[in-house]
């Protein structure tokens, strides 16, 4: 391992070599991949929508007779909880290879306008209202249970990339660069995968203008960025399409501290890369409001709150926020399933999540300030070291409907809650490890903080997993 980059670049490495031979196969098999993104665009399509127009599954319904019980497996038991495990092992693969709105909106923007990108599009902020809006109204709507919600907010995110496309950009992912409401997420975790495109600027720069290795072909960078200053895994697709150009570019294996730690002397890692909206997105989103919207259901002070509020309106002869909204696209209204959500169900659901993500994130934010004028470094530098506990809490939040739906088909894991807490002390560890690494000075007062920091979001789980 070269010690200054963090990159595995040893000579002879069985397994570096192995990593990169497979970053020149997928150039070279770019139309094998083009044909499985389509397999996965229809088989998406199929699954997004055919559930929304067919009865909701009775309780009899199992995954392998009923579709409906199929889609939503696919999609909340295994779609979404392992591609957050993906990224953080292998990069943003799953959105250059596999997302079915990535190979949309390139696809369509071939024949669109080609219009330039908007100002107001290239706003830092939208990958954080996006991921909170797409949550919180998913929990509104209970989209993991009912296929009408998936659709609504699945399908409905896919028109609006393919609408993108048509309007801007030509044979790019302008969608999926700006207001993909989860690629702010990805770019995160992506930090932390210890495969990666390696860009060797200098080497770059000696070869002879348009040499190419791997194809004859000039390289799209679909998701629109400048290869030869790419030094960062959070915007590349990992689609391949520029490995070995220039006798530059290599699919490569690092520690997955190497992007955080930074390079020796660097005051700041990739400057500009981890903005405010970007440290805002990691501890108010990943370890706030998706922490809320994990629990809120499952939380017993939530039943007491309302039981306390609804008694307070019969008195007061408030009724219509105890009336229902009868509009399964604002809340969740399904009668014949008895379950139906009232203005005050939404308004409690609204302000247990706000409430979670204030506290936990607040918190989280105090101790990264106080930290951070212990060691000089900034809030969104410290910030970083907790990207693994962020993961790893998204990860385990969304596992609860993998054991849940295997639990609907009497396959129980009970060892799940004390795995899952393994995993959140673990990655609690491995951010305190970082902060230590990344600070000049203090370096017990930077572990320390950290370790504080993640205290309230595991004293959370915790209280879910043990107490609840």
């Amino acid at each position: 391992m070269n010690t200054a980059t963090g990159h595995i670049t040893a000579p002879g490495s069985s397994a570096g070599g192995w990593i990169a031979r497979l970053g020149l196969a997928m150039r070279r098999h770019r139309n094998a991949i083009i044909a499985l993104q389509w397999l996965v665009v229809v088989s998406y399509l199929t699954l997004v929508a055919v559930p929304a127009f067919l009865p909701l599954p009775p309780d009899q319904a199992h995954i392998w007779n009923n579709l409906t019980r199929l889609a939503q497996f696919m999609f909340w038991g295994i779609w979404w909880p392992f591609v957050i495990l993906s990224i953080m092992v292998m990069g943003r693969v799953w959105c250059g290879v596999l997302c079915p709105e990535g190979a949309l909106t390139e696809w369509v923007s071939r024949f669109g306008l080609g219009r330039g990108i908007p100002r107001w599009m290239k706003w830092s902020g939208w990958p954080f209202v996006a991921f909170v809006m797409t949550t919180v109204f998913g929990q509104m709507t209970s989209v993991y249970e009912y296929p009408k919600p998936a659709l609504l907010i699945l399908g409905g995110s896919t028109i609006a990339a393919i609408a993108v496309g048509l309007v801007w950009g030509r044979e790019k992912r302008v969608w999926c660069k700006h207001l993909c409401p989860v690629s702010g997420v990805f770019g995160l975790l992506a930090k932390i995968a210890p495969i990666h495109y390696k860009v060797d600027q200098a080497a770059w720069d000696a070869a002879p203008a348009g040499h190419r290795t791997s194809s004859q072909n000039a390289v799209n960078c679909a998701p629109l960025i400048n290869i030869r200053r790419m030094e960062s895994a959070s915007d590349c697709h990992s689609c391949g399409r520029c490995a070995g150009e220039r006798n530059a570019v290599q699919l490569s294996l690092r520690s997955p501290n190497a992007e955080i730690i930074g390079k020796p002397g660097a005051l700041e890692v990739n400057p500009g890369k981890m903005n405010d909206w970007s440290a805002r997105l990691l501890v108010f989103g990943m370890l706030g409001v998706a922490l809320g919207a994990f629990q809120w259901s499952a939380s017993p002070w939530l039943v007491i709150v309302k039981q306390s509020v609804a008694g307070w309106l019969v008195d007061h002869e408030v009724w219509w926020a105890l009336n229902e909204a009868g509009h399964w696209w604002l809340l969740t209204y399904y009668p014949d399933s008895n379950d139906v959500f009232t203005w005050l169900d939404g308004g409690l659901l609204l302000a247990y999540i706000a409430a979670e993500a204030l506290v936990i994130g607040g918190w989280i934010w105090a101790w990264l300030k106080l930290t951070g004028v212990l060691t000089d470094l900034s809030w969104q530098r410290l910030s970083q070291t907790l990207i693994p506990l962020g993961g790893v809490s998204v990860f385990v939040g969304l596992s609860q409907l993998t054991t849940a739906q295997l639990a609907g088909e009497r396959v129980m894991v009970p060892w799940a809650n004390d795995a899952r807490m393994t995993l959140l002390v673990l990655a609690a560890l491995w951010s305190a490890n970082l902060a230590w690494r990344v600070a000049k000075r203090n370096r017990t007062a930077a572990a320390s903080g950290i370790l504080m920091a993640a205290v309230f979001p595991l004293a959370a789980w915790g209280t879910q997993f043990f107490v609840w």
